[in-house]
């Protein structure tokens, strides 16, 4: 089937990539103000890609307790 994946990122910004990218849709199973699900293709380059990889990964850590941050090295 199809790649996807579900990143998370601020409300706005969601808003924004929906509107940009056709292959951005508001997020499958998931809070849909919060979360996008992407569908991998050649439409989107794999360094943009990465970035919101990055992005989702640290606003979900952002949410994490303490001691589970430090246990990712996140402080």
């Amino acid at each position: 089937g199809d790649l996807t994946i579900n990143l998370k990122n601020d409300p706005e910004k969601n808003i924004e990539l929906r509107e940009q990218y056709p292959t951005v849709i508001p997020g499958y199973h998931m809070n849909k103000k919060h979360w996008n699900t992407v569908h991998v293709d050649n439409s989107i380059s794999p360094a943009l890609l990465k970035k919101w990889i990055d992005e989702s990964y640290n606003l979900i850590v952002k949410k994490l307790p303490k001691k589970d941050q430090k246990a990712l090295g996140m402080i």
